[in-house]
């Protein structure tokens, strides 16, 4: 666990390899070295998490959403998402790595992306493959660990890098051909949705007017780019109250926001509570 003053993430650890980048590992094993707390509270993390689920049930939480988990079931949690894990029980292998350990992959970028998709129900013609890729992923894991060599590692990145390619393909082809000013804009919004909330400033920044970004939006949401920025920083909100100790005031400054009642209002009107009231159903 690393901390940054008050707000704390958990710290990629290889506990087989110290320094690999990667981990392979059974859902249950990993609960089982986990803190109870851990396993009950809201969480993040600051390396990537997939996890495929292969037999149970239960659900997990990732950006307070519920996303129910069965045979099938595949998830990927960014870093820098919240997350609540299920309950032990479910099956599932679970992938644990940096942002640095796969290849470049252009292909999947939306998907590695912080704002990328969460989950996906693999097609049954597709499960037996993907499956298989993960199940191959972990039996080279397991050798890196007890025979490491360079080429072994190699191996693991390009590994990963086809199951990430093969997740990368579950979704539908139109959203390969997104315009690109809309993943610009995504981009520009995670960088800066802490300094503006003004959309236009965000369409000067992607080169575009105000008007074209959003119809750029309404096309790939349906939502404006006001709309986009605005449920970026509740979102942010949301994560900091849940996850760290920072009062309702300290976490409206660190979005931006001068005074701690503008903060109160814009939380309450983006997400139907109060802060105060957000963080205490979260926590219970």
């Amino acid at each position: 666990m690393v901390k940054s003053g008050q707000v704390s993430e958990f710290g990629f650890s290889n506990p087989d390899r110290r320094h690999l980048g990667v981990e392979v590992v059974d859902f249950g094993r990993m609960t089982r070295r986990l803190p109870a707390r851990t396993l009950s509270s809201v969480h993040r993390t600051d390396f990537h998490q997939v996890f495929l689920i292969t037999g149970g049930s239960g659900e997990m939480m990732v950006d307070f959403v519920d996303h129910p988990c069965v045979a099938g079931t595949l998830l990927h949690v960014a870093p820098g998402r919240v997350l609540r894990l299920p309950p032990p029980g479910l099956e599932a292998t679970v992938v644990l790595f940096t942002a640095t350990f796969p290849p470049r992959l252009d292909r999947a970028g939306s998907l590695l992306a912080s704002f990328g998709p969460v989950g996906w129900t693999v097609p049954p013609d597709e499960r037996r493959t993907v499956v298989a890729a993960a199940a191959e992923l972990h039996a080279e894991y397991r050798r890196a660990v007890q025979r490491p060599r360079a080429i072994t590692v190699d191996l693991l990145r390009h590994l990963l890098g086809a199951l990430l390619l093969r997740v990368a393909r579950l979704a539908p082809e139109d959203e390969e051909q997104r315009h690109d000013a809309f993943h610009r804009f995504r981009h520009e919004l995670e960088r800066s949705f802490a300094t503006t909330r003004n959309a236009a400033d965000y369409a000067a920044r992607v080169g575009y007017s105000p008007r074209t970004l959003n119809r750029v939006c309404l096309q790939a949401t349906g939502r404006t780019a006001k709309a986009l920025v605005d449920a970026r920083v509740a979102l942010e909100a949301k994560r900091l109250l849940a996850d760290t100790d920072l009062s309702v005031a300290a976490v409206g400054a660190r979005l931006g926001f001068t005074e701690p009642t503008n903060f109160g209002k814009f939380f309450t009107r983006e997400t139907g509570a109060t802060p105060g009231a957000f963080r205490a159903r979260e926590r219970t």
